[in-house]
């Protein structure tokens, strides 16, 4: 991928960029194993009798034991551990089918040999918030932090695979570049 790139004007604004087909590979496999962890939290959800009457689906109240996913679903507030399970249970199914929903687009518009990918407005902003989880779980899974170098020691079992960070930290930092020029 080169860049994003805008195209057109008011209705017709796109953003446009082109993946090679190892990039969209690449992207869509991370896209689909988020998925893939929010389906496996979605499946702990209890079931209870009230939200098979009403039809509103509750979620689990305890925060994710996987680290990485449990900082895609973070606990809404720490003061409050019961306030906190409660929240988590009301509104963690809203947040996950919306993080899977980002995914599925993503999934939808990238093609799978890589090429043009075309955008309006409103999807790129849902492609930010999906790139932004995949870098969150990958960043988790590699233990990144802030003052953590650009580059590791090439024995280092996190060498291989953040070079991939880095680049999806460029996917996304583009998109937002051409996103606020104009602005």
């Amino acid at each position: 991928m080169n860049g994003w790139k805008r195209a057109g004007r008011g209705d017709r604004l796109r953003f446009v960029a082109t993946f090679d087909a190892q990039e969209a590979n690449v992207l869509r496999g991370l896209m689909t194993e988020v998925r893939q962890m929010l389906a496996a939290r979605v499946a702990e959800a209890p079931t209870d009798e009230l939200a098979t009457l009403t039809g509103m689906q509750t979620g689990p109240s305890t925060p994710p034991a996987d680290r990485v996913l449990a900082r895609l679903l973070p606990d809404f507030t720490k003061d409050d551990p019961d306030f906190a399970a409660g929240m988590r249970a009301l509104h963690e199914p809203e947040l996950i089918a919306a993080k899977d929903a980002a995914a599925a687009l993503v999934l939808d518009t990238l093609p799978a040999r890589g090429g043009r990918v075309e955008l309006t407005p409103e999807q790129a902003d849902t492609w930010l918030a999906a790139l932004n989880d995949v870098r969150l779980a990958l960043g988790t899974a590699l233990d990144v932090t802030e003052d953590m170098p650009d580059e590791v020691p090439p024995d280092d079992p996190r060498a291989p695979h953040l070079g991939v960070y880095h680049w999806l930290t460029y996917v996304q930092d583009a998109l937002v570049q051409e996103l606020m020029h104009g602005v």
